[in-house]
């Protein structure tokens, strides 16, 4: 558990772990009728034959995989599903001319993690911000700190490093600091990727959101993950999760994002009834 909401597991997938790419996701399903849950990849290790995933309880769903031990099974682990990172496809002479700040936003910092790591092997320089509402909701710093150049902290109470936004500190880094950026990664809640989004286009900086947050079915089937990228649909599971900033209508993402949320409170409110009744409550 990284928090008391927020756990990190390995699973053995040993197929998934031997194709995996920073950007991609996977889906899992905790048990046979359960609900398909879209997550992204966290981190991979070949040799192991595993994929990291982190998930926080929000749900019904999430709460069932945070609740599994070690040795438990998946129903089912589907992947690596949805197009890599951009930067995979460029040649090291390419990243080389690049720096890269990434703005990471509570468990969003750790889809971060694998693509930082990915731009360290390359021997590309990027910074981060890990921004959250409080010092305890900090994940990933020490893993982050050992493959970016700078880490920077940024909490809305000022528990722990920069209080205020990570658009706040982004403009700082910039304007006042003079730090220098050619490219921006952003993944976290969808508000914060609307302004992290405005605040780089006003700086110059073309920005790369990840959609993940939209997915049902991860298959492009189901239509959920509909969203519009410069005025044009696109479905975030087969053509993303990654999109350009500037062109994503996150006020169409945030209202498509709340469609099933009476849905998902009366799953949740089913789940902890039957986890009481279990636990002879």
């Amino acid at each position: 558990m990284l928090t008391p909401a927020i756990c990190r597991m390995k699973v053995h997938a040993p197929r998934l772990a031997g194709a995996a790419q920073p950007g991609q996701f996977l889906i899992v399903r905790p048990e046979e009728h359960g609900e398909r849950i879209p997550l992204t990849i966290s981190d991979y290790d070949r040799n192991e034959g595993t994929v990291t995933i982190v998930t926080q309880k929000i749900g019904a769903s999430t709460s069932e995989i945070c609740s599994f031990e070690e040795g438990d099974s998946f129903s089912d682990v589907v992947g690596p599903l949805g197009v890599p990172s951009e930067f995979t496809g460029m040649t090291r002479e390419e990243l080389m001319g690049e720096r890269y700040i990434f703005i990471a936003g509570g468990v969003g910092t750790a889809p971060v993690y694998p693509q930082v790591r990915y731009l360290h092997s390359m021997g590309v320089h990027a910074d981060v911000i890990i921004g959250a509402k409080n010092s305890g909701l900090i994940i990933y710093k020490e893993e982050m700190a050992a493959v970016c150049d700078r880490l920077y902290i940024c909490t809305d109470d000022g528990s722990e490093g920069f209080k205020g936004m990570v658009t706040g500190l982004l403009e700082k880094l910039v304007l006042e600091d003079g730090r220098r950026y050619t490219r921006a990664v952003a993944i976290g809640p969808m508000i914060m990727m609307k302004f992290a989004s405005l605040s780089a286009r006003k700086l110059g900086i073309p920005v790369t959101v990840s959609l993940n947050t939209l997915m049902v079915d991860g298959t492009g089937m189901c239509g959920a993950c509909r969203v519009t990228v410069g005025g044009k649909t696109r479905f975030a599971c087969v053509e993303g999760p990654e999109f350009d900033g500037y062109e994503v209508d996150f006020d169409e993402a945030m209202r498509r994002q709340g469609m099933y949320r009476t849905q998902e409170h009366e799953a949740e409110e089913r789940y902890e009834h039957e986890c009481k009744i279990g636990r002879g409550k």
